[in-house]
């Protein structure tokens, strides 16, 4: 997982917020996720649009994965940042 400096420099309480929101988000629609891979979502955190991706890397991380539904050569990767950073 990664958190952003700017996320980060929201403070613990509001980052521990944001981690519980990302945890049990399932805002997905035929808008927001029209490939059903519930990999992206934003959520609202005071004047703050928060968005959050999960990219799939290979196990080396030096590219895409070859197969992201396989966990043997897929190493997942959570980035939450402020949507301004996106």
């Amino acid at each position: 997982m990664i958190v952003t400096q700017a996320v980060a420099q929201l403070g613990k309480c509001d980052v521990d917020h944001i981690l519980n929101e990302v945890r049990k988000y399932n805002d997905f629609t035929p808008i927001n996720d029209p490939f059903l891979e519930h990999d992206f979502g934003s959520i609202q955190l005071g004047e703050n649009t928060i968005f959050w991706k999960i990219d799939y890397y290979d196990i080396d991380l030096h590219m895409h994965s070859p197969d992201p539904s396989d966990p043997t050569v897929t190493a997942r990767i959570l980035t939450i940042m402020l949507a301004e950073e996106y």
